[in-house]
């Protein structure tokens, strides 16, 4: 099974402070890797990355605006009544009221519609997506298809009511031997229902996409299954012969999923596979253009990142013109190492995210954020080589970014790094690098920006 790829990405690096050496992808480690050895990632650049944060907002305007129409309905009361002349003493101080609360719902209306206007302009221009027959594949990326979709760098994608599995197949009730037959009646493809090709204007190989999660909202449902043993897949085919599919309700205002009567298990919605169109000869194609959705990659795809919830970050390289962006996938909740073959699988209420392209950074691997961490990846199909690929790239990205050297950052990542298994299940597997940026004084922490 290959694994290399037919070509490097054209290096122009930028103006840097920094050395990056060989960050990323670049293990002499022989055998099953993803990379042949002559892939080197470039320079980055020390600018401050852009983190978005999702808040719930309380709507001020119609806060103030129920107490100003309480108060009109009062003074019409006490105009209605007999004691009307008995209260004309405090008429001035109701009208003088009533001016500043209508002044106050005035102005609250005026901040909430420039936040609106602010909000907006900083999603760039919206899209919508719907689920159709015209958007959604099978378990692959095709990048046969012309584009669903061209955006703008900054613009924002809206998918509402994303599909489950197998095109929507996976409802609740449905047995488990149903999905086992679709899953065997489509040899190579995933189970996931993949929308896309969506191109991003002026996007070329050697760029990075930045896709910030905004919105994660699942429907009310989702299905943990394993497939029947003969099938062979999950991390214990062979203990399981039987297989299984649980449908478990979800209680979106707690954020849980009831596994069983005296058993809750907190939700963390994320999206289990969104990437680009994989460089050429990473993983055998189906057919020319059209590759399997199952496997992780250097493209991003099915990384099962539990940690890409909302208001997180992944930062994507290009590897086609236009980057040619696939999504689905959908997740409730997941545990590292996603035993099973699936997370909590589910659909989407709303997934939103936004684009911004960055020209020409290089990177050979995708980058991770969240508020809290900077999370590196390493993946392989033999799980040993991918800890050995994060634990490298996890130094890497550190000496690049301060005045530590390897030595120094190996050490720090010993007494500081988390190194967790993503999934075991897809091929390739997983492993990701947790730094905390808690670790670094805040100087510090501005200039390790990832772009």
């Amino acid at each position: 099974m290959a694994h290399g790829h037919d070509q490097d990405p054209e290096s122009q690096p930028e103006p840097h402070h920094h050395s990056c050496g060989n960050l990323f992808g670049c293990s002499d480690e022989k055998g099953t890797g993803i990379f042949r050895e002559d892939i080197k990632d470039s320079a980055f650049t020390n600018r401050a990355a852009d983190h978005l944060l999702h808040m719930d907002e309380i709507n001020q305007a119609q806060f103030d605006g129920c107490l100003t129409a309480r108060g009109r309905s009062r003074r019409r009361l006490l105009r209605a009544s007999s004691f009307m002349g008995a209260l004309a003493a405090i008429g001035p101080w109701f009208t003088k009221l009533a001016h500043a609360a209508d002044s106050t719902e005035a102005h609250a209306s005026a901040l909430d519609g420039s936040a609106a206007t602010q909000k907006k302009e900083d999603e760039g221009h919206v899209h919508v997506v719907e689920s159709n027959d015209q958007t959604v594949r099978l378990g692959v990326y095709d990048t046969t298809l012309p584009p669903i979709l061209k955006i703008d760098s900054g613009d924002t994608i809206s998918f509402p009511n994303t599909w489950s599995h197998f095109l929507n197949q996976m409802q609740p009730g449905v047995p488990v031997e149903t999905l086992a037959k679709i899953r065997v009646s489509n040899p190579g493809k995933g189970p996931h229902s993949i929308i896309g090709p969506i191109y991003v204007n002026d996007a070329e190989p050697g760029d990075v996409l930045e896709v910030r999660y905004k919105r994660i909202l699942p429907f009310n449902w989702g299905a943990v299954f394993n497939n029947p043993g003969s099938l062979g897949t999950g991390l214990l085919p062979q203990d399981f012969p039987e297989g299984q599919v649980k449908y478990l309700s979800l209680d979106l205002p707690k954020m849980t999923a009831e596994f069983a009567k005296d058993i809750h298990v907190p939700l963390k919605p994320f999206q289990g596979t969104l990437g680009v169109a994989p460089p050429d000869g990473y993983f055998p194609p189906l057919s020319p253009g059209v590759t399997t959705s199952v496997p992780p990659g250097p493209h991003a795809g099915n990384t099962d990142l539990s940690e890409m919830a909302e208001g997180s970050t992944m930062f994507i390289p290009v590897w086609k013109p236009g980057a040619l962006i696939f999504t689905g996938d959908s997740h409730a909740v997941q545990g590292d190492g996603e035993i099973t073959i699936t997370a909590l699988e589910t659909r989407m209420q709303e997934l939103r995210i936004q684009v911004v392209l960055h020209k020409q950074k290089n990177f050979a691997w995708p980058i991770a954020e969240t508020p809290t961490h900077w999370i590196i990846l390493g993946l392989d199909k033999d799980l040993n080589v991918a800890m050995t690929l994060a634990a490298r790239n996890a130094i890497n990205f550190l000496s690049a970014r301060t005045s530590l050297t390897k030595l120094d950052a190996y050490a720090l990542c010993s007494i500081a790094v988390s190194f967790r298994v993503t999934q075991v299940v897809d091929i390739v597997r997983g492993v990701h690098a947790l730094i905390p940026k808690s670790l670094f004084a805040p100087d510090l922490r501005k200039q390790i920006a990832v772009v």
